[in-house]
Parts: C-alpha cells; sequence; structure tokens
C-alpha cells in the first residue's frame, strides 16, 4: 500500500466539500422532474391523459431557471444554448412527448450543476490562495506584543511569528532563527532556513523557531497581495479566445435551429426536428474556456508565478521569441569572485584573507563580493588600518604591518596586463608596494539558465539577449547560454526600437527583464515578464511576474499556458465534430430526443472535464509522511 492513498477520513471530508458545494435547489428541482418523468413514465397521468398534471407541474418548476436564463439572454439579443433547450422541451411538450420533454429538463438541469461545479473548482483553485494569510498580526510596541488586524501592519513595524504561523507581510528577518516553508510563493517544495537579516515572503509558513520581522511591503504591495490582485483580475478579465468561444456557442445554436427548420421542411417529422436542436451543445466550448483559463492560471499561480489575467495567458500561448535582459535576469545581478591568481609563492586563500580584509569597509559591489568570498571559505578578518578609498581606483590600508592595495592597474601600477577573460573583472593586488596578484569576479550566470533557454528551444522558442551591458560580455553569456540573437550596448530607446523590429517581423514577442530602465521595453512587448527579485516599476509594467526569479518557472508558465491553449483547441473542434455529426444523423431520425439529450450531456460533460484536468491538486506537505517520498518540485503539478 502507497502513503499516497486516500484514507476513509479524507474520502469522507472530499464527498462532504462537494455535497456542500452543490446548490440544494437545483439539486432539488433536477430530482423533482426525474421523479415526475419517473411518475409519467409509470403512467401517472391524471387528470388529463393528454396533458398530464404530473409532467405539467416538473416542467414548469424544472424549466424555471431555463426560461429565466433564455429570457435574459433574448433581453440582450443574444442567442443561447438555454433557449435552444428551451424551444427543443416546448416543443417536445406540444407534440404530446411528455417524457421526452421532461428527460430533456433533467438532463439540462444536471449538465448546469456540474458545470458549475467545474467552474467553482477552477476559482477555488485561485481564492483558496486569498484565504490563506492571517487576519490578525502580533505587532512588537517597545516591550509590548500588540494583537492587531492585518490591514493595520505598516511598513517598518516589528511582527512577530510563532512556529506555524503564516507570514503576513514581505521583510526582513531582525530576530531569532527559523525554516520557511515558501511552496506557495515560489513553488520550491524544500523548506528555506533563516536567520536575521534574511528576506521572506507573505505566505510563506514559519516551521520551527519564532521570528522577529521588519515588515518592508504590506497589504496589496506585498508578494501574497500581489497574487491576490492577480486573482481577482483573473477571475474578471475576458480573454479573446473566450470571446470567441461565445461567438461560436451562438452560432452552433443558430445552426441547430436552421437544421431544425430545414430537417422539418423536408420530413415534416416533429420528433426528428426536435433530436435536431436538443443534440446540439455548446456548453463544453462556453463552460470549458474560461475553466481552463483559470486553471491554467491557478496551476501557475501555485508555482512560483502569476499571470495577471487571461487575456495575457492567452498571448504567452503563443510567443515564438523570448528576449531576455542580461543583468538580474540571465544572470544573478551581484559579482561574485571566480578564480584567484596570486603570484608564484604566495597562498591563494592568504591573498584573498589579505584583500578582504582591506575591503572589509569598502561599500564597492566587488569589494564586497571579496568579502563574501573570503567568509564563504571561512577565513578569519582582522581591522584594516590607515583605510583609505580612492574613487576609481580601489582602497588602500595596512593589514598584519603590511601595506596592501586592491583595485585597478591605475592604483596598482605594476600589474602585469589584465587577462582577457571575457565576461570578468581583475581585482589587483599589491602587498609591500608589489604586486601580489589578481582576483577575478563575475556576474555568475543563474545555474538554472542554460536548462531553461534549451528547454525553450526544444518548445521551438527563438531567444534573444537586449541589454546594455558590453558586446564583449553579453557575446559571451549568449555563447556559454546558447542564445540565438545578441543586441548590446543598447539604450532603453534602443531597446524599444529593437522590440519593434521584431514584432513588425511578425514575431510574437515576450521580453523579460528585472530592472527599472527595462520597464518600458516590459510594457511594449506582447508579454511582459518580471523577476520576482526586481524592481517593483518593473513589475508594475509586467504582465507575468516570476516570485521566484526563477527561470525554470518560466519555461513551466510558458508549458501550461500553452497546455491550457491546446485543451481549448481541442474543445473547440470536438464541439464542431459532434455536433454536426449529431445534428445529420438526428435530421435523418436515426436519434431520439432522448439519445440527443444523452450525447448532448455527454459531450459537454467530457468537454469540461477535459478543461478541469487542467485544475491543480492541494499543495502537499513538507516533509511527506512516513513511508512516502515526494521529489516533485512544484506541489499540485
Amino acid at each position: 500500500m502507497t502513503a499516497d492513498l486516500a484514507t476513509p477520513t479524507t474520502q469522507s471530508s472530499g464527498r462532504k466539500r462537494l455535497w456542500s458545494r452543490i446548490d440544494k435547489q437545483d439539486l432539488l428541482r433536477t430530482a423533482v422532474v426525474a421523479l415526475c418523468a419517473l411518475a409519467t413514465i409509470a403512467g401517472l397521468t391524471r387528470p388529463w391523459p393528454d396533458i398530464p398534471l404530473v409532467a405539467v407541474l416538473g416542467l414548469v418548476i424544472g424549466c424555471w431557471p431555463i426560461a429565466s436564463e433564455a429570457w435574459a439572454d433574448m433581453r440582450r439579443r443574444r442567442m443561447s444554448m438555454e433557449l435552444s433547450m428551451l424551444i427543443a422541451i416546448i416543443a417536445a411538450a406540444a407534440i404530446g412527448e411528455w417524457v421526452t420533454a421532461l428527460v430533456i429538463t433533467a438532463f439540462v438541469l444536471a449538465a448546469e450543476i456540474l458545470e458549475d461545479l467545474s467552474l467553482d473548482r477552477g476559482k477555488d483553485a485561485l481564492t483558496d490562495l486569498m484565504a490563506f494569510l492571517p487576519q490578525t498580526v502580533h505587532i512588537r510596541s517597545g516591550d509590548d506584543i500588540i494583537e492587531a488586524p492585518l490591514s493595520e501592519a505598516l511598513p517598518g513595524d516589528v511582527l512577530l511569528v510563532a512556529p506555524g504561523g503564516r507570514v503576513p507581510v514581505d521583510g526582513a528577518v531582525v530576530a531569532g532563527q527559523t525554516t520557511v516553508d515558501q511552496s506557495r510563493i515560489t513553488g520550491e517544495s524544500l523548506p528555506v532556513d533563516v536567520t536575521t537579516g534574511d528576506p521572506v515572503y507573505s505566505g510563506s509558513v514559519n516551521q520551527v523557531g519564532t521570528v522577529e520581522i521588519r515588515a518592508e511591503k504590506v497589504g496589496t504591495e506585498s508578494t501574497y497581495g500581489q497574487i491576490i490582485d492577480a486573482v481577482r483580475e483573473a477571475q474578471e478579465s475576458e480573454p479573446p479566445v473566450q470571446r470567441l468561444a461565445d461567438r461560436l456557442a451562438a452560432w452552433l445554436v443558430y445552426l441547430a435551429l436552421a437544421g431544425a427548420a430545414v430537417t422539418y421542411l423536408i420530413t415534416r417529422d416533429l420528433t426528428a426536428t426536435i433530436s435536431v436542436v436538443v443534440v446540439a451543445g455548446a456548453c463544453g466550448i462556453a463552460a470549458g474556456t474560461p475553466l481552463a483559463a483559470l486553471a491554467a492560471i491557478a496551476r501557475i499561480a501555485r508555482s512560483g508565478a502569476f499571470v495577471k489575467d487571461g487575456a495575457h495567458l492567452e498571448t504567452l500561448s503563443t510567443v515564438d521569441t523570448i528576449a531576455f535582459d542580461k543583468t538580474g535576469t540571465l544572470t544573478e545581478g551581484a559579482p561574485r569572485v571566480t578564480t584567484i591568481h596570486p603570484r608564484a609563492g604566495i597562498d591563494p586563500d592568504e591573498l584573498l584573507r589579505l584583500t578582504a580584509t582591506v575591503e572589509s569597509y569598502s561599500e564597492h559591489p566587488l569589494g564586497r563580493a571579496v568579502v563574501t568570498a573570503a567568509r564563504e571559505r571561512g577565513l578569519p578578518l582582522e581591522m584594516p588600518y590607515e583605510f583609505e578609498y580612492l574613487p576609481g581606483q580601489g582602497v588602500r590600508a595596512v593589514v598584519d604591518s603590511h601595506r596592501i592595495l586592491a583595485g585597478t592597474r591605475t592604483l596598482v601600477t605594476d600589474a602585469p596586463p589584465d587577462l582577457d577573460e571575457g565576461i570578468t573583472t581583475s581585482v589587483h593586488v599589491s602587498i609591500d608596494e608589489r604586486w601580489a596578484g589578481r582576483i577575478l569576479l563575475a556576474d555568475t550566470v543563474r545555474t538554472e539558465a542554460r536548462v531553461a533557454i534549451s528547454e525553450l528551444h526544444r518548445q521551438g522558442i527563438r531567444s534573444m539577449m537586449i541589454t546594455g551591458d558590453q558586446e564583449n560580455v553579453a557575446r559571451a553569456i549568449a555563447a556559454d547560454l546558447g542564445i540565438d540573437d545578441v543586441r548590446a550596448g543598447l539604450l532603453p530607446d534602443q531597446k524599444l526600437a529593437a522590440i519593434d523590429a521584431e514584432q513588425a517581423a511578425g514575431s510574437t514577442l515576450a521580453m523579460i527583464g528585472d530592472r527599472v530602465n527595462d520597464a518600458p521595453s516590459l510594457a511594449r512587448a506582447n508579454v511582459g515578464i518580471a523577476m520576482g527579485s526586481g524592481t517593483q516599476i518593473a513589475q508594475d509594467s509586467a504582465d507575468v511576474v516570476l516570485i521566484s526569479s526563477d527561470l525554470d518557472d518560466l519555461v513551466h508558465t510558458i508549458r501550461v499556458a500553452r497546455r491550457a491553449r491546446r485543451i481549448v483547441m481541442v474543445n473547440f473542434i470536438g464541439t464542431i465534430a459532434v455536433d454536426l455529426i449529431g445534428i445529420a444523423l438526428a435530421a435523418a431520425g436515426l436519434l431520439s430526443p432522448i439519445t440527443a439529450a444523452f450525447i448532448h450531456v455527454g459531450s459537454e460533460t467530457a468537454f469540461i472535464l477535459n478543461s478541469a484536468r487542467l485544475i491543480p491538486g492541494r499543495t502537499k506537505h513538507w516533509p511527506p509522511p512516513t513511508g512516502g517520498t515526494d521529489d516533485s518540485r512544484r506541489p499540485g503539478n
């Protein structure tokens, strides 16, 4: 027996949840109509056999919501399936086919219940994100802890989060250490250890120790708040494919009514005419399309990204070119020590220790990177003396009675020519007026970038790099990652021109970046994608945000968008095929009205369930239960 088999308790709770979702009035109405159909079949046709009261009562009860929707559609001058079904039911009753009229009514009502359940599941996959944050928070005020509503938390407040508590804001740990589950935000299954100074995201779960967090972004500005806003927009927006689905549904109804008219004119067979109207079903398109969009956005949100509305999801599914910014997108956006080249006779770790000691007072990014490298190696740093920062050149100080210089060749004048390393920068080091070696630093490529680019190519997506960095640096990184096209040394307006040129050539282009200067390009592209670690203006300008800043999530997002589009297209083609074949068979007298109703409801159910395949499952807890493992990187996939 495997660990993930459902227990009787979970099965029971699942049934309870399903029961609570069903509209009891709709269910009762459907049951009454079905009982009236059985009573009519049993011969309970009193007091008038030709117009049985029980059948009339069943039709009045059952057709009330159908007639209400049909009337509302007529007032909007809109053709709908409810109107066509109502016509078929009235026609069946008019020719004395009372059982047929009742069965069709029961099928239509049952299909409505199924449709509502499926759409509710699609919406719940998104809205369960919205109910996750705590309603109250604990705010430190001096030596006191005050409980207050989450809405009253402000940037700068220090919040206390106990073990098992949910992090309510974006911020940084100022006291304590713990392990947090960030799977709802980043899609990462493994918990993350955090301590003083580390960032935490709203929507994370504190697992081990109590921590104090200084709020930086609260409410709608927080990571989780942005997801909630995206959820609301996704539920309210209507993508172009949905408008196409509505038009196609209307045309299918027109086709069915026209086919019924032709059938009656040729055959004078009212039963065949009714069957033609009944068999045509466009609900699989009309309901399946928004369900696919909602479910896809939910699945993407569960894996560390969010799409701001359905229209952008649809455009993303057609993207054939992705333009990447370099710094902070394909690279980490911060320099790291890559190589140490000491002079003969000098230990590399000693050279790094001395340099890091000198740089420990420096605020320059290269200096901080050297200090970080030394600390990662566990090298002891001392206090430098006579520290001096020389803008544009480097730093100098005294360490262990040695005069140390660290910087450019302008400062370390006896340094040999810089090595042509393509994407590296040299920090030359001098000890007591003699060149002692160089430390090479580079903005390192993201670990997942190479695989992500390769996977995009396998999906038939062309890659570009659009960057303001130097040509040689850009081309070296592009060659390493296998990027198809490089445009380097571009100012923001030149980036816009490059995007315009690609679009004019027929490309559907997505732009991904993270900086302020990327914001115009993100807005201009067919789809703008921002890194979650980037600036707020970049995220505001984008249509998609990769909260985790993981390029694997970009690949996953595009894959889900394309899968949603394929499902919608299958529903389109399948509905048209079933309707055309069904109308032809019904017109030929080969389908009875009840059989036509079975086909109608069966095809509608199949296409709605096809869309429902995108609805993500519930997030699995980490660690897995004893006896089972969970290697999935993205819960709910």
